[in-house]
């Protein structure tokens, strides 16, 4: 044996006689290695998706769990908010109620306090302050009801009144007041009140003659007004004169004109002639008579209200309608249709409006009375 180390060129890489030699592999082509490294790598991507869809699912189930979580408590907290807030309502309906109430008593107080000054106002007020505060609001009182009634005996009587309680109580200072007492109760006298009751009475009365009236389209005999009677003394004496000189034709003369009078009164009575102004009130129906009656007496009423409310323009308007119906549909030479027309004309004369004079003097004086002047 040699001290040299073979090479591994000259090693025999032959097998030993007798050796059962492999047989060698035979080599792949690269196309399959690459569809394999592929498929492992298809293989590890699907496992990681896997992976990945397992975690993002068990993500997604714990989401919709705590959503659930969330919405039961959003839920219930919602079922809070709404009883609360039905609380918070009806707290707040007691409150306004109780703020209602207190606002009431509070008023009530604030009255109660005001009437209390007033009440130590009054008591502290001297005794001439209370009397000249009484005779002015007397005063007032007065001209108010004057001015409501048209009259002016509510304002002379308080006046009145005012000077005698100023004289009882014998004032030096309250002179002044008394004198102008004096001027307004002569100036308020000087005015003539409107006898409203008067003239309501006349209007009645003029409204009770209207179905007595002759109208112009009704013929009605004319009563001939009756001589008085002879005195029975005079009678008697004519008598006896006349049986002293009595002879047969003149008896017969005198039998003969009362016979003839009578004749001619017979017939003035069948005819009678009558000067018409308006033609159509001679053709009025019989059946349209009642309503030209009626007519007349709602004019009449009309006047009568008007009056009673101190509209005395209207209460004219309707008399002088009144006088015109009259005047045109009746008999204006009837003693019945002349009463009525001057019972008219007496109430358009004496129904005006009055200015009611103010007591001025009286309530400057009593102010400045008041005011220690």
């Amino acid at each position: 044996m040699s001290d040299v180390a073979p090479t591994p060129e000259s090693r025999d890489d032959s097998p030993p006689p007798g050796a059962v030699v492999p047989a060698a592999p035979v080599a792949a082509p690269p196309a399959t290695r690459w569809w394999a490294a592929i498929a492992a790598l298809l293989l590890v991507l699907g496992v990681l998706a896997l992976a990945l869809a397992w975690k993002t699912d068990q993500r997604v189930a714990s989401l919709e769990q705590e959503l659930v979580k969330r919405q039961q408590d959003s839920a219930r907290q919602a079922v809070e908010a709404q009883m609360l807030a039905k609380q918070a309502h009806e707290g707040m309906g007691a409150a306004a109620a109780k703020v209602a109430l207190l606002e009431a008593r509070v008023a009530e107080v604030a009255l109660q306090r005001t009437q209390l000054e007033d009440l130590i106002q009054s008591l502290s007020r001297s005794r001439d302050e209370n009397l000249l505060v009484d005779i002015e609001a007397a005063i007032r009182m007065a001209q108010q009801q004057g001015a409501i009634t048209g009259s002016t005996e509510p304002l002379v009587l308080v006046l009145r009144q005012s000077d005698e309680r100023l004289a009882r109580y014998s004032q030096p200072r309250l002179e002044g007041v008394r004198r102008a007492i004096a001027r307004d109760l002569d100036r308020v006298k000087s005015i003539g009140a409107t006898d409203v009751a008067s003239l309501t009475i006349k209007l009645d009365e003029a409204m009770r003659m209207v179905d007595d009236l002759p109208m112009l389209a009704v013929a009605e005999p004319r009563r001939e007004p009756q001589r008085p009677a002879a005195p029975a003394s005079a009678a008697r004496a004519a008598a006896a004169a006349s049986a002293q000189a009595w002879t047969l034709p003149a008896a017969w003369g005198e039998a003969w004109s009362g016979v003839s009078s009578r004749v001619w009164a017979e017939i003035r009575s069948l005819v009678r002639v009558t000067p018409v102004a308006h033609p159509d009130a001679a053709l009025l129906a019989p059946e349209q008579a009642f309503f030209v009656r009626e007519n007349l007496k709602l004019r009449l009423l009309n006047a009568r209200l008007a009056l009673l409310s101190r509209q005395f323009a209207a209460a004219q308007a309707d008399l002088l309608s009144a006088q015109a119906m009259i005047d045109r549909y009746f008999d204006r030479g009837s003693r019945r249709a002349t009463a009525a027309s001057e019972l008219m004309k007496q109430v358009a004369q004496q129904s005006r409006q009055i200015v009611l004079p103010r007591p001025d003097d009286t309530l400057a004086a009593l102010t400045a009375a008041a005011a220690g002047r």
